[in-house]
Order: structure tokens, then C-alpha cells, then sequence
């Protein structure tokens, strides 16, 4: 899966959108009147570049407008070049009509006032898992959609484990897998690899620890979370990880993992198919005392900015019922590499392709980065995550005194 597909580096464009979002307030956009909404041509704006329009994706966006009675004009941009396009379009007052975007996205545009809420649009929520959904809601209201979703697992090189005498199904806690990297590096491998950079990516391959301790992120500096992080620094003070994680992207820690000297691999189902390509399997990260730790959801929300003619909500409704119905998951090739956002769909999925369970699992007890009604703030405290987990890693600060400075820096920029 193209780099382009991993969990989006979203932190600076997040924050620069919030102060814009201020001056958006309360404006409107608009393609301009439609003497006939239920037909004519409906803009589409995603963040998928790389599929033109031979691809299944953009077949796939073509005949759901057929299917609507419309033709779709459809734009792929930059995951961050899409973002600051619909905050400009916003302000102008020139919206598409469908916006597709990285989830923790929904919030920023919604508090700029550019996105229509679902009880205004017409769009149908009630088969979508609640903790994909969570992602779109903001001050009890939804605004979208989602396409479906991507998360993190631990992917694994059996030929390691092997030879390090490991059984996959013996790790369940912290406390096994640690004993597991222990074996690893004693039998002459490498133990783990993840993304530890000060990005977006690093608070995403992060949060399944911190949550996996039970960490909340209105306290960043709680006992759970410094267990967390001190879990990743112990790590690589013992060599179970290697330096490279404090500058390793997602894209960088597979490209790590692929030499085949890793036991595991941190990562998420945008790589499945390069893992089978080596012969790797994945089970679900661990949380701390032990089951699967909630994930962080990746993917990209359906949503329907506000237009002047407001009968053309209808027909985008049709278009995004369409496409998130999770048959072109289910039924296609899958180009997106999603999990169904729905429990009827992602059963379907697996009934389709067994080799998914442990990525529904994964999905099934994920839960959103801006949930919890943190919205706009979210990006505030990633920011000083990722900057915690950059000093800690480091050996600049301790897990307890890197994350007492990011908790008092977020709340000194959210003035609490």
C-alpha cells in the first residue's frame, strides 16, 4: 500500500486549520443554485491522489453518481493540501459538494462552520459502529461518514520467533511480549520496530500503548501514561528496539521490518499485502494487563459541506450512501485496504477473506483520536505527545518529566 495511505501527518495542518477556523465561522459556501438537484454535475474532492481515473476507486466514485443520476467531477488531493483547499473553498464560499477527509479533520472543519451535520444532510448513521463513528462527532452532533477503517497491529516474522523459541499465541500482555523481545535479541535478531517520529505518526503508533494502559489524553502525565512511554523507552535502552524509532516514519519502520532480521513490526493494513508477500502474520497489539489494546481509527470521513442550494444535499447523500455502503470493500479489490465501518459489513468481509479477523478485531475495539468531545483540542495534545515521546526517547527527559511538560504545555495553549 502506497505511502500516501498511512496514518496522515495531520498535527501542524490541524493547527494551523484551527486558528483559521475561527475567521470561518458562521460562513457559508456554494456552487451556486441548481435549477435541477437530482441531476447535473456534483464536485468530489478526497485525498487520493495516486488513483486516476482508471482506477477501481474512481470507477467506483464514477457509478455511484451514475447510479445518484449525476455526474461526478471528482479531485484527488494531498492529504494536506485537501485540508487547507476546504478551509480556503470555505471561506470563499465555493465548497465542493462532497468532501472526503482524514477523520481528525471532521472536527476542525465542522467548528469552522463549513460542514452540514447529518441531521441537516440527510445521511444515515445507524449501521455504523459507534467507535468508527466517533470520529465525526463533535458537541453531539455528527458530520459524516466514514469510508470504512484502518488501524495498527503487531505484524510478526515467524522464521524469528521460531528460532527464538517464541509462540505468537504466548503474548497477550506487556509483559509476555517483553519477555518475547528479550528471546529475540538473546537468539541473535532484532526485537521490534515502530514509528517514534515527532509527527502525527508518532502519537498514532503511540496511542495504542497509552491507551493500552488505560491513559487518558486530558492527562497526559497520569501514572498510565508514563507507564507507556516508559515501556518504549525501556525498550530501546535494553536494544529490543533500535535508535531509528525517535526519526522512523511508518513508512520507514516497514522498510525496517522487511529486512527480516525484526521479530516485530508495528504497523497497519495498508502493508497485509507486503507482509504476505514476506510470509509475515499480525496479531493484535497487547494493552498492558493483557487482551487487545484500543487503536487508534485511521481512514477518511464522508461529509457534506454547506452549499446555498441545499436541495443538492439529497443527491450527495446518494453518492456517499453509495460508496460507504462497504460493497466496494466487500465486493471489489478493496484498493483502500479498509475495514467495513459497520459489524453486518465487516462480518461480510471476513466471511469473504478469513485472513482479516485480527484486523476486525483490532477495529472493533479502536476508538477515534478526537473522541471523547476533544475535537479541535486533539491536535493541541498530540502535538505535546509526540513532543514527550521525542524527548523520552532521547534521553532528554524522563517518561514522567517529558510528559509533566507536554501536559503543562496543552494547558497552557488551551488556557485551562
Amino acid at each position: 500500500m502506497q505511502a500516501s495511505r498511512k496514518a496522515r501527518t495531520i498535527g501542524v495542518t490541524l493547527l494551523t486549520a484551527a486558528v483559521m477556523a475561527a475567521t470561518l465561522s458562521g460562513c457559508s459556501s456554494s456552487n451556486g443554485s441548481s435549477k435541477d438537484a437530482a441531476s447535473g454535475s456534483y464536485t468530489f474532492w478526497d485525498p487520493y491522489p495516486q488513483y486516476d481515473a482508471s482506477s477501481a476507486w474512481a470507477k467506483a466514485v464514477a457509478q455511484c453518481g451514475t447510479d445518484a443520476g449525476v455526474t461526478i467531477k471528482r479531485t484527488g488531493y494531498d492529504t494536506t493540501d485537501l485540508t487547507n483547499k476546504a478551509l480556503l473553498a470555505g471561506q470563499q464560499r465555493n465548497s465542493a459538494d462532497i468532501l472526503l477527509v482524514d477523520n481528525p479533520v471532521v472536527s476542525t472543519l465542522a467548528d469552522a462552520g463549513i460542514l452540514t451535520d447529518t441531521k441537516e444532510n440527510g445521511l444515515s448513521t445507524g449501521k455504523v459502529s459507534q467507535n468508527i463513528l466517533g470520529a465525526g462527532v463533535l458537541d453531539g452532533k455528527t458530520y459524516g461518514v466514514p469510508i470504512g477503517a484502518n488501524t495498527l497491529a503487531l505484524y510478526y516474522n515467524p522464521k524469528v520467533l521460531q528460532a527464538a523459541g517464541v509462540d505468537p499465541a504466548s503474548i497477550t500482555d506487556w509483559a509476555s511480549l517483553t519477555d518475547a523481545l528479550a528471546k529475540v535479541k538473546a537468539a541473535g535478531k532484532k526485537g521490534i520496530t515502530f514509528a517514534g517520529i515527532g509527527t502525527e505518526e508518532g502519537s498514532f503508533q503511540f496511542l495504542p500503548w497509552f491507551w493500552g494502559a488505560g491513559a487518558d489524553l486530558t492527562k497526559l502525565d497520569s501514572p498510565k501514561a508514563i507507564a507507556a512511554l516508559t515501556l518504549w523507552t525501556d525498550w530501546i535502552k535494553q536494544g529490543y528496539a533500535p535508535n531509528s524509532v525517535i526519526q522512523d516514519t511508518q513508512t520507514t519502520t516497514w522498510q525496517e521490518f522487511q529486512t527480516g532480521d525484526f521479530a516485530f513490526g508495528e504497523n497497519g493494513t495498508w502493508q497485509k499485502a507486503s507482509a504476505a508477500d514476506m510470509g509475515a502474520s499480525v496479531i493484535t497489539i497487547p494493552a498492558e494487563g493483557g487482551g487487545a489494546a484500543p487503536v487508534p481509527t485511521g481512514g477518511e470521513f464522508f461529509t457534506i459541506p454547506v452549499q446555498k442550494d441545499s436541495a443538492r444535499y439529497k443527491t450527495s447523500a446518494k453518492v456517499i450512501e453509495c460508496l460507504s455502503s462497504g460493497d466496494n470493500i466487500v465486493k471489489t479489490d478493496n484498493t483502500l485496504n479498509y475495514i467495513v465501518a459497520s459489524t453486518s459489513g465487516q462480518q461480510a468481509q471476513l466471511s469473504s477473506d478469513s485472513s482479516l479477523k485480527t484486523w476486525v478485531d483490532a477495529v472493533r475495539v479502536a476508538k477515534a483520536r478526537t473522541g471523547d468531545n476533544l475535537g479541535t483540542k486533539y491536535p493541541v495534545i498530540s502535538q505535546q505527545l509526540w513532543t514527550a515521546v521525542q524527548k523520552a526517547e532521547s534521553g532528554a527527559a524522563s517518561p514522567a518529566d517529558a510528559l509533566k511538560a507536554a501536559q503543562d504545555a496543552v494547558n497552557a495553549k488551551l488556557k485551562k
